[in-house]
């Protein structure tokens, strides 16, 4: 009689906290409204939220390639299935166009779509989140202004209990903390300002921090490195594997021009960052660049020794790189000693032991962060998938290998580059992640928006 009597207990204890969770996570649904007239907004603000929107890569993000920009529908690869990015269009049926201003800025602050839906954390709203009231308002003011698109995105994959909305509410109260931005008194105006940018709209924390199991970045671990679509995000703090300590210049240029000669040129889901921090005021992207080289700190003496030696050498006032036998140490990964450095002569070193300074020659790999990372797969990635040219622009590129090289020559390969171009232990787990590189593919693809996409935006920001 006890045991039927506790159980029934902790049914009825099950009973209310699913219906206490129930109520919680609830929101309710705004009203929809007509579209606003693209002529009502002050055009200083439509102005002021298209730069936001090119720092926040929303553009990117919600443009297919081919598609209609912001109409959603882009691929975003996540550990627990693929979600797709939603039309954020003036279309009143398929996309915000009866989005109130209120129910706009709660997506943003609160990730709670118009009809109450709890929104998945792939929309950095955790980051969003911290921007201000007036910022919201551009934003808004800027997408209302656009081509409205009637697109319908493909239904989420996400296995079940993951496709369960309401979850996501005690997501949030774990990993989630409500904005706006406060700013940090004891800090200069430019430090905030970077703070803003990286830590709200620009949202670096989303690729640049380590997730924990349920996809929480780990606040303990803030920009200490990451995985976005297949590829590493570096460590931007003091772990940053970069064999040149980045420092406040070289990122304001890197994030100007997406190449610094010490440093290499932007790849993978970066290169488009960087396409669209090229909009943005000078003093903002310099603002960005120091919050950066904040959190990364002073180098010590010895890493900025080393550095300044092996820059030294690279410029031709120290004696040469080490040997190509120097990947005799295959650790049983490449099945001749020294294969791989027999096709880093024939497939690599016309370009990247040219001396041809970038953006369009190829980077002294021991400058790049590539060999160095804590795992192969940029370096596979750029391999096997090269740097395809953007359409109307002139940028570094490169050719894929992925139909001329086998998994083996692959591998001895990234053994050679390891050993020769890092002073890091050799990598663990090539086979697996040439595997999955080749399943997967190069990662999201990317639409190509010419030169200066970000620019063409703004200039295209004056009411259609």
């Amino acid at each position: 009689m006890m045991l039927r009597r506790t159980l029934a207990a902790l049914a009825i204890l099950c009973l209310v906290a699913a219906t206490g969770f129930a109520l919680l996570a609830w929101r309710p649904a705004l009203a929809p409204i007509a579209p606003p007239v693209a002529g009502s907004f002050d055009s200083a603000m439509i102005q002021r939220g298209a730069a936001l929107a090119t720092a926040g890569n929303c553009l990117t993000c919600h443009t297919t390639g081919g598609g209609h920009s912001f109409a959603g529908g882009v691929a975003v690869r996540t550990p627990f299935g693929t979600i797709y990015s939603t039309n954020i269009t003036p279309d009143p049926e398929t996309g915000i166009g009866g989005w109130s201003e209120a129910a706009f800025r709660r997506a943003l602050r609160e990730g709670v779509s118009r009809d109450g839906r709890q929104l998945y954390p792939a929309f950095p709203y955790d980051h969003f989140t911290l921007a201000s009231d007036q910022d919201d308002q551009a934003l808004y003011a800027y997408l209302m202004t656009r081509d409205p698109v009637r697109a319908v995105a493909p239904a989420n994959e996400l296995p079940f209990p993951l496709n369960v909305r309401l979850l996501i509410a005690g997501w949030k109260l774990l990993y989630f903390r409500e904005g706006p931005y406060r700013p940090d008194p004891g800090q200069s105006e430019a430090w905030n300002r970077g703070a803003y940018l990286v830590e709200g709209v620009a949202h670096c924390g989303a690729c640049h921090t380590p997730r924990n199991a349920l996809g929480g970045e780990r606040s303990h671990a803030g920009f200490a490195g990451g995985e976005a679509e297949g590829w590493t995000a570096y460590a931007l703090d003091r772990s940053s594997p970069a064999p040149v300590p980045w420092d406040a210049q070289a990122l304001g240029l890197y994030l100007r021009d997406g190449w610094h000669d010490l440093h290499g040129a932007a790849r993978g889901p970066m290169a488009p960052v960087i396409d669209n921090l090229a909009a943005l005021p000078d003093s903002d992207r310099q603002a960005m660049a120091g919050y950066v080289a904040a959190i990364a700190g002073e180098p010590s003496a010895e890493r900025r020794q080393a550095a300044q030696a092996l820059i030294a050498r690279v410029r031709g006032q120290r004696p040469g790189s080490k040997p190509a036998a120097a990947d005799a140490q295959t650790n049983g990964q490449a099945s001749a000693p020294y294969e791989g450095a027999r096709i880093y002569q024939a497939a690599c070193a016309v370009c990247h032991d040219s001396g041809r300074p970038l953006p369009f020659g190829g980077i002294d790999l021991a400058l790049s962060t590539g060999p160095s990372g804590p795992d192969a797969r940029n370096v596979i990635n750029v391999v096997l998938f090269g740097l395809p040219p953007a359409d109307g622009a002139r940028g570094p590129i490169m050719p894929g290998f992925a139909n001329v090289l086998t998994d083996q020559q692959l591998a001895a390969l990234l053994v050679h580059l390891r050993s020769r171009f890092s002073n890091q232990p050799p990598w663990r787990g090539i086979a697996p992640q040439i595997a999955d590189a080749r399943r997967s593919g190069p990662g999201t693809a990317y639409p190509s928006h010419g030169t200066d996409p970000a620019r063409a935006v703004i200039s295209q920001s004056e009411p259609p």
